[in-house]
């Protein structure tokens, strides 16, 4: 009986928080008129703007109530408000999510009151419920019914406040301009950075090769000992060249991908780290492997995630979690160190976040100063 009783009470209370919104509801009609006669008086037009941020703002707050209530969020889907006053006014009213929210608004003037229903139950139930549970030892009938108001008032706030298909298709729309356009950025990146480590590295060894060589040919015939001499240097120029070639190739795609798999090439970074790693492989040895892009987008997060943790954590232990998910590959990457990861710092966790987004992965970054630090990794495949 006790526990319908506060079950009842939170409902009540939700409730009562919900018509004291629908309250300001009707007194927001006052403000939403002088700006449609502002704005068709074209004078007054800044006011619009002004007022649909207004809008988002409370439409917001009752979705802060609705998840506290449901423990469900409900996400936002705005277009940004910027530019110009003309630009502003014609975002406001092209933004579908506007039209959406005046018309969760509109229902809401008339549901939101769904607290005159639930106060009249609480003399009923509790003394119909008192009897019936406490005499009777049957469950209550009256009391859960304000629960119930409760749910019915979060479903329609949820249903009308989640963002149309319109809204939701027009925000990925640009999400994937962003990502294109921060794809683009890397890739030209990457670019001069692998021109750079040719011209620097590899490209340097094979010049200095090729003068070896030269000199090796013209003191041939009247040194044998300093054209072998020249001839050895120009093998260990070779070598040298040959290895500035591999870690070029690695930075592309790394060939341990293509020969251990995901799960190998980690344990083989995690053994050359320099760290104490714990590995969680998550299975990935076995099963089907997901596509190259994918792998190597988790391999370059993992290194980049310790690389970090070597040179920035003040610890030498690190942990990597693997995990094949439903839609996608995850992983986690933790360290108990000093924390406070900033990602304006650098570009490599920066690096990490183009390459994962242009495969329209995720990246969340917690690292509160202090510790500890997490890094999760998102990648969306078809396995």
């Amino acid at each position: 009986m006790w526990k319908t009783v506060r079950r009842a009470a939170w409902a009540t209370v939700h409730l009562f928080a919900a018509a004291a919104m629908a309250f300001g509801m009707w007194i927001f009609i006052t403000v939403l008129l002088i700006t449609a006669v502002a704005t068709l008086a074209v004078v007054g037009a800044w006011l619009l703007p002004e007022t649909v941020l207004l809008v988002r703002r409370i439409a917001g707050a009752k979705r802060s109530l609705t998840a506290a209530w449901t423990g469900v969020k409900i996400p936002e889907v705005y277009q940004p408000l910027t530019g110009t006053m003309r630009a502003r006014v014609v975002q406001s009213v092209r933004d579908p999510s506007t039209r959406h929210d005046l018309r969760w608004m509109i229902a809401y003037w008339f549901y939101g009151a769904l607290l005159a229903l639930a106060l009249p139950l609480w003399p009923v139930g509790l003394v119909v419920d008192g009897v019936w549970c406490g005499l009777l030892r049957r469950e209550a009938v009256v009391l859960p019914l304000i629960v119930r108001l409760a749910d019915l008032e979060a479903d329609w706030s949820t249903a009308l406040l989640k963002p149309s298909p319109q809204a939701q298709l027009t925000a990925q729309v640009e999400r994937l301009a962003q990502t294109r356009a921060d794809a683009i950025t890397a890739h030209g990146a990457e670019l001069r950075r692998i021109e750079r480590d040719l011209h620097d590295g590899a490209q340097a060894q094979l010049v200095a090769l090729s003068m070896r060589i030269g000199l090796a040919k013209r003191a041939y015939g009247r040194d044998h000992e300093m054209a072998l001499k020249l001839l050895d240097e120009a093998q260990a120029q070779a070598e040298k060249a040959l290895t500035e070639l591999r870690q070029v190739v690695r930075g592309i795609h790394p060939p341990i991908l293509t020969d251990r798999g995901l799960a190998g090439a980690v344990r083989a970074l995690a053994a050359s780290s320099g760290l104490e790693v714990t590995l969680d492989d998550g299975g990935l040895d076995t099963g089907v492997r997901a596509p190259a892009a994918v792998e190597a987008a988790a391999y370059f997060a993992v290194a980049e995630a310790l690389t970090n943790v070597s040179k920035y954590s003040g610890v030498t232990r690190a942990e990597v979690h693997l995990v094949r998910a439903r839609r996608g590959l995850r992983i986690s990457v933790r360290d108990e160190g000093c924390g406070g990861a900033d990602e304006t710092g650098g570009s490599g966790l920066l690096g990490m976040r183009r390459r994962v987004a242009a495969l329209d992965g995720t990246v969340r970054i917690s690292s509160p100063v202090g510790g500890p630090t997490v890094i999760e990794v998102e990648l969306p495949c078809v396995w």
